[in-house]
C-alpha cells in the first residue's frame, strides 16, 4: 500500500523481526577495532569510525547492504523465528487464537510443495475477473475490486487524516501504479537506467508467459504496459514535488471530480469499496487523474487488461510458485539491487507476517522479549532531549518570540510512544488457514483495507501505531504530532544499559532528537501542535528558515555517491535537517546530564565527547551494493549512510573541537557556511 510521505517521517528504511532481548551483551558498547585510524577523522570520517569493520566483512549473498540494522536484525531474527516455529506446532491452538493464525499464516508461507503445486491457481479468481471485462465500466469496478487487495492500478484510496483538519478521518487517493520504483526509471537516458527499462519489459514478458501466454502476445502486453506506464509517470510527481505537503493536498468534491475525470463514475466507484460516496475527499495530484481519464478513453481495452493483469502478476508473485518468485526476484533483487541470492525462505515469510499481521506476532514478541524497566528508561531520556530542544529553541537568534512560543508549545504537545501499543489491533475476523500462502495474504489485504476504510465516520484512533512493535526503527507522524519508538530499536547499539552515556546519547539520544526534529523540519514544520497543516510562522522566520536549511541542500548536492550520480539534497533535506537537529539536540541533552558530576574518563583513549560522535557514526556503519547505492540515490529520502556521517557532523562545532578538525582537512565547512537551524 502505497503511503503519504507524510505520515511515516523514518529514521530509516525499515528492518522488523527484531526487539530488545533479555540476553547480556558482552560486546564493547564502543568497539575500537572497528575503526581506522590511519585514516584522518578531517578526511572521512565515517571510514575513521568504521574502516576496519568495512574492509573485513563480506557481503552477504543475499543483502544488498549490510551494516547496523541488518546485525541488529540478524541477531535476532532466530527469537521470532522461535515464535513461528512454536506457533506452527500447535495444531491444537483454538480456531481464531492468536498462536493458530500466527501458526497457519506461517506454514503455510513454508509449505513449497503445496505452494508449487497450487502454480498460479490462487490468483485465478482476479484474472478471470480482467478477462472478462467488455467495456470501460466493468474496467472501472475491476480497478476498485483489486485495490479491495491494496493491488493500486492507477491509484489507491486510503482512509486517513484530514491534513487540515487532523481530528477528522477522509478518503485520500495516491496515485500509484508505476511498476519501475520511481518516475524518473521510464525517462532517464543514462546507460544504467536505459538498460533496466529493457529488463523490465523482459520481466513484464516472462511473467505473462508464466501463466500460459504466447511469446507473441506476452511480447505485446509487455509494450502495451510500458507505454501505459510510461505515460502515467510522465503526470506523476516527482519524488521532490511529492515532498511538498501543500502541493500535494488538493480537496475536491465529488461533483468537482467528476468534472476532473468524467469517464470515471465516482460514485459508483466509491460505492463498490464498499463506503458511502464522500461529499469531499483529497487527490494528491489532479493532472494524474486528469491524464489517467484520457487514457481510459483512448487506450484500447485489452491494453488495460494486460495492465491489470500485471498489477496482479506483480503483487502476488512471491507468493506463488517457485517460477513466479524466482522471476520476480530475478528482476526486483538481482536486476535492479544486485542481490545474488534471495533471503533463507523462512525470514521472507517471517517479513510478510510481520507487515501482514505484524500485530498478532508483536504481541506474543512483547511478552516474552520486552522488559517493562526499558520502557521507562526511553521515557526519561525522551525527557530529558525535549527540554534540550526547548533550550535550543528559546536560545535562537533567527527566530522571532511569536513562532518560539508557538514551537515551544508544539514540542510540549509531543505525544510519546513507546515499546508497543497500549491497545492491540483486533484481527477476530481475519481468516488465516494453512492451506493456501496467496489466499492467507490476500484475506489479510481485504481485512487490512476493510479495516482502513471503516475508520471514516469515526473520531481519530490516537492509540495506533504505523509500526509493529518488533520494527527497528522509529518515526514522527505530523498528523499526529507523535514520535513512536518500537521495542525493536531499543537495544545496542542504538540503546544499551550497559554502555556510558556518551554512547547511548551518540545513538539512541540521537535517534529521539531525529524524530523531534522531525516535527521542524521542511515538511513537518508545516503542520500545527494538532497536526493540521497551516502556516503557523511568521513569513520572515519562514524566509530565515529555508535560507538556513539551503546550507544543507547545497553540501549535499556536492556529495559523489557513485561515477556521475551525487545526492540530492533536495529530495533528502527533511532527513539531513533530523540528522543535524538529533545530533545537536543530544550532545547538547549530554552535557546537561553531566552537569554537577565530575569529567568522565577517557575510555580506550576517547574523550566522552569523542565517544557521543563515534557512535553516531558507528549507527551508520554498512556495506552496500552499487546497483542499491545506485536506486537509493533516486529514490530515499534518506542520504546514504556515509554521508548521514560525513555530511550531519561536520556542521557540528563541537565536533570540530572532538577531533581537531582543521581548515586543511578536505571535510572542514567555514563556520560562515555550516548549518546553523536548531
Amino acid at each position: 500500500m502505497k503511503k503519504n510521505s507524510l505520515l511515516l517521517c523514518c529514521f530509516a528504511a525499515t528492518f522488523v523481526f527484531v526487539g530488545c532481548t533479555k540476553k547480556e551483551n558482552a560486546k564493547p558498547a564502543l568497539d575500537t577495532a572497528n575503526m581506522d585510524t590511519t585514516v584522518k577523522p578531517g578526511v572521512d570520517f565515517f571510514e575513521y569510525a568504521n574502516g576496519t569493520w568495512m574492509k573485513n566483512t563480506k557481503m552477504p549473498e543475499d543483502k544488498s547492504r549490510y551494516g547496523s540494522f541488518d546485525i541488529l536484525a540478524e541477531e535476532n531474527d532466530l527469537l521470532v523465528k522461535k515464535i513461528f516455529d512454536e506457533a506452527a506446532t500447535k495444531t491444537d491452538a483454538p480456531k481464531g487464537s492468536n498462536w493458530q493464525k500466527v501458526g497457519d499464516f506461517f506454514t503455510s508461507g513454508m509449505d513449497t510443495t503445496q505452494i508449487d503445486k497450487q502454480g498460479f491457481d490462487p490468483i485465478k479468481p482476479e484474472l478471470n475477473l480482467i478477462a472478462s471485462i467488455t467495456n470501460t465500466d466493468q474496467l472501472l469496478k475491476a480497478i476498485s475490486e483489486l485495490q479491495k487487495e491494496y493491488i493500486a492500478p492507477l491509484f489507491i484510496p486510503v482512509a486517513g487524516q484530514d491534513n487540515k483538519k487532523a481530528d477528522t478521518i477522509i478518503v485520500n487517493l495516491y496515485s500509484d501504479g508505476l511498476g519501475l520504483p520511481d518516475r524518473d526509471y521510464y525517462f532517464n537516458k543514462d546507460e544504467r537506467t536505459v538498460e533496466i527499462r529493457k529488463q523490465y519489459v523482459d520481466h513484464i514478458k516472462n511473467m505473462f508467459a508464466l501463466i500460459g501466454i504466447t511469446p507473441d502476445e506476452a511480447q505485446k502486453a509487455a509494450d502495451q504496459i510500458m507505454t501505459l506506464e510510461t505515460e502515467l509517470a510522465n503526470v506523476t510527481f516527482t519524488r521532490v514535488e511529492s515532498r511538498d505537503p501543500y502541493k500535494t493536498y488538493n480537496k475536491v468534491s465529488i461533483e468537482q471530480m467528476q468534472q476532473l475525470a468524467p469517464s470515471f463514475k465516482w460514485n459508483e466507484y466509491f460505492t463498490n469499496l464498499g463506503i458511502e460516496v464522500p461529499k469531499d475527499f483529497v487527490i494528491d495530484n489532479p493532472n494524474f487523474y486528469k491524464e489517467a481519464n484520457k487514457m481510459i478513453d483512448y487506450l484500447s481495452i485489452d491494453a488495460w487488461k494486460n495492465y491489470l493483469t500485471w498489477n496482479v502478476l506483480n503483487r502476488y508473485a512471491s507468493f506463488l510458485s517457485q517460477n513466479f518468485d524466482n522471476e520476480h526476484f530475478d528482476f526486483y533483487g538481482r536486476k535492479l539491487s544486485g542481490i545474488e541470492v534471495q533471503r533463507p525462505r523462512w525470514q521472507r515469510v517471517s517479513s510478510t507476517a510481520n507487515f501482514t499481521i505484524g500485530e498478532l506476532v508483536g504481541q506474543i514478541f512483547v511478552e516474552e522479549n520486552f522488559p517493562p524497566e526499558a520502557k521507562q528508561k526511553m521515557v526519561d531520556l525522551i525527557g530529558n532531549l525535549k527540554l534540550s530542544f526547548k533550550d535550543r529553541i528559546e536560545n535562537l537568534t533567527w527566530m522571532s518570540d511569536s513562532t518560539k512560543a508557538k514551537a515551544i508549545d508544539k514540542l510540549q504537545s509531543m505525544v510519546v510512544k513507546v515499546g508497543y501499543p497500549d491497545k492491540w489491533k483486533d484481527y477476530s475476523s481475519l481468516d488465516i488457514e494453512r492451506g493456501s500462502y496467496a489466499n492467507n495474504i490476500r484475506n489479510a489485504a481485504k481485512f487490512r483495507f476493510k479495516e482502513n476504510m471503516d475508520k471514516l465516520g469515526k473520531p481519530v484512533d490516537r492509540t495506533e501505531w504505523e509500526m509493529t512493535p518488533q520494527t527497528v526503527n522509529a518515526y514522527y507522524n505530523p498528523l499526529m504530532n507523535e514520535i513512536v519508538f518500537p521495542a525493536g530499536i531499543l537495544q545496542p547499539p542504538f540503546f544499551n544499559k550497559d554502555a556510558d552515556d556518551a554512547v547511548n546519547y551518540g545513538a539512541i539520544g540521537v535517534v529521539i532528537g531525529h524524530e523531534m526534529t522531525h516535527g521542524f523540519d521542511d515538511q513537518g514544520r508545516n503542520y500545527d501542535k494538532n497536526g493540521n497543516l497551516s502556516d503557523w510562522w511568521t513569513k520572515d522566520d519562514a524566509t530565515k528558515f529555508n535560507e538556513l536549511t539551503q546550507a544543507l541542500v547545497n553540501q549535499f548536492d556536492r556529495f559523489v555517491a557513485i561515477d556521475s550520480m551525487h545526492v540530492n539534497g533536495k529530495l533528502t533535506l527533511g532527513e539531513n535537517i533530523a540528522d543535524y537537529g538529533g545530533l545537536t539536540i543530544s550532545y547538547h541533552a549530554f552535557q546537561k546530564s553531566l552537569a554537577g558530576k565530575a569529567t568522565p574518563q577517557p575510555i580506550d583513549g576517547f574523550t566522552a565527547n569523542q565517544r557521543f560522535f563515534l557512535s553516531y557514526a558507528n549507527v551508520w556503519r554498512q556495506i552496500i551494493r552499487d546497483k542499491e547505492l545506485m536506486r537509493r540515490v533516486k529514490e530515499d529520502v534518506h542520504s546514504p549512510g556515509r554521508f548521514r556521517v560525513n555530511g550531519a557532523l561536520f556542521n557540528i562545532p563541537e565536533f570540530y573541537e572532538a577531533f581537531n578538525i582543521s581548515p586543511n582537512d578536505p571535510l572542514y565547512i567555514a563556520p560562515e557556511n555550516r548549518a546553523k537551524i536548531w
